[in-house]
């Protein structure tokens, strides 16, 4: 299984593919506003794209690590199950009950 960092990576590949208007404002980046900013044309624009991957995942209703999930899924079945099984981690982490914890995020429970 690959690592988490993959995982995100393989879906940050593919948000650009299915999303060529983003990749192409990532492609012509002012280097001086990165210049502006202490950081390096790279460091801008992979903070620019984390941006838009966060911002397409909350237009879907999702967290960001639920977009990698739906991104990377072999399925969409895959993907819920995948998806239920952290937000139950995330719960018990968290100690509230299963049907709490549903109620806040508004999962079904």
């Amino acid at each position: 299984m690959s690592q988490p960092g993959d995982n995100h990576q393989r879906a940050l590949d593919r948000f650009l593919d299915e999303h060529p208007e983003v990749a192409a404002e990532l492609d012509t980046l002012n280097p001086l506003a990165a210049q502006a900013r202490g950081e390096t044309l790279a460091e801008y624009r992979a903070e620019r794209l984390h941006e838009a991957f966060e911002a397409q995942a909350e237009r879907q209703g999702l967290f960001a690590w639920e977009l990698t999930l739906k991104l990377t899924a072999d399925s969409c079945e895959a993907f819920e199950a995948q998806r239920l099984e952290v937000h139950k981690e995330v719960a018990q982490m968290a100690g509230l009950s299963w049907v709490e914890y549903c109620q806040l995020h508004d999962l079904p429970g």
